[in-house]
């Protein structure tokens, strides 16, 4: 059975924004009671802690990718050092925690069958953890802390990613475009 009005372009953008929007603060939420502090839940933060995998990921396969290039790494549970070279602190905003939000309101949103929905997503969350593996590498390897005052490269991190995104969300919603041309 399909929905009366699920091709409404009203509908798609209050969903995608209310989508989004309980994506994003529902991760800071979460950072909250999985730090300790006012709310900490001991049990949440032992136990599904899914931002710290993610962090935990994220430094192992960038201290992995850095390794096959040949360099001594050092990492724990928020910091990359290579040897002779640079230290990182991942952070929460290193993530790329809003981008899955975007993209998973996106694609929940768009008016598509579900398995399609499931394969964009997909892709595009390893795309972006695939392109900030990579960032960690260069920041590891090239980021010279003097220029943080004239470039910060989450901005220009955010503005690559995105616009990826869009020529992905592009391709991704064109066929649908060009077949109700065709009708």
């Amino acid at each position: 059975m399909k929905l009366k009005y699920k091709n409404d372009p009203v509908r798609f953008a209050l969903v995608f924004v209310a989508l989004f929007v309980g994506f994003y603060y529902f991760n800071i939420f979460y950072l909250g009671i999985t730090s300790p502090g006012n709310h900490y839940s001991v049990f949440l933060d032992e136990h599904l802690n899914y931002i710290q995998w993610l962090t935990l990921g994220l430094l192992w396969c960038s201290k992995k990718a850095l390794i096959v290039l040949g360099y001594n790494t050092i990492t724990n549970d928020q910091d990359l050092l290579v040897a002779g070279y640079n230290h990182i602190k991942v952070a929460y905003s290193c993530l790329g925690l809003g981008v899955m939000s975007f993209l998973a309101a996106f694609s929940i949103a768009y008016p598509k069958p579900v398995k399609e929905k499931w394969i964009f997503f997909i892709a595009g969350i390893l795309v972006v953890q695939l392109l900030n593996v990579v960032r960690f590498v260069l920041l590891a390897l090239y980021w010279d802390m003097r220029t943080t005052k004239i470039i910060d490269h989450h901005t220009i991190f955010n503005i690559v990613i995105y616009i990826i995104i869009l020529v992905g969300i592009y391709f991704w919603t064109k066929r649908d475009f060009a077949t109700t041309k065709k009708a």
